[in-house]
């Protein structure tokens, strides 16, 4: 079982898997980030975004297929994928490979999303690398947003302005309900 956490850059994704991960001990965490980190050590990434990479979203639901297979554990994922073809690609490979995956979007309102990013620092040892990394961000807040109204049948939207408490409760109640929630 994968618990896929997705959202726009800010909405909460990762602070929602740290505070499942105590709660769900048994489950691996998964950021399918890495996947990219390492092809950009590797290939060119014309766009910027290694999501455009074919090879990155195989290898994300490859690598995906091979955690739940080889350590029967579940997985929590927080990665935002909001390109409908893109998400439809991923989770059609882990459908496919008999996996059930339960997918959450955390929404919040842009102005609490651009607070947040600028709050964070991404690389503090380079002021000049975190700008653009911050301008990256709220450069796609407004498809993150829109991606809501495209999101796969089942996904449950959730209030990301929640405490990380009470969206983990909300979470894991929907996890432990029954089947996959979508995707």
């Amino acid at each position: 079982m994968i618990v896929w956490v997705n959202g726009a850059f800010g909405s909460g994704k990762t602070t929602l898997v740290d505070e499942l991960r105590p709660r769900w001990p048994e489950a691996l965490v998964y950021d399918p980030e890495m996947v990219g980190y390492v092809l950009r050590e590797i290939v060119e990434v014309p766009t910027g975004d290694f999501q455009d990479l074919r090879l990155w979203r195989r290898q994300v639901a490859s690598l995906a297929v091979g955690l739940v297979e080889e350590y029967h554990r579940p997985l929590l994922v927080p990665m935002t994928l909001v390109d409908p073809a893109y998400a439809g690609e991923i989770f059609s490979a882990l459908k496919d490979a008999g996996i059930g995956v339960h997918h959450f979007f955390l929404k919040v309102p842009r102005e609490v999303l651009e607070k947040r990013i600028d709050g964070r620092s991404f690389t503090p040892d380079n002021p000049e690398q975190d700008e653009r990394v911050r301008r990256w961000c709220k450069g796609r807040i407004e498809s993150c947003m829109a991606a809501a109204e495209t999101l796969p049948s089942g996904t449950v939207v959730l209030d990301g302005e929640l405490s990380p408490q009470e969206l983990a409760d909300q979470v894991l109640a929907r996890v432990r309900a029954g089947g996959p929630s979508g995707a």
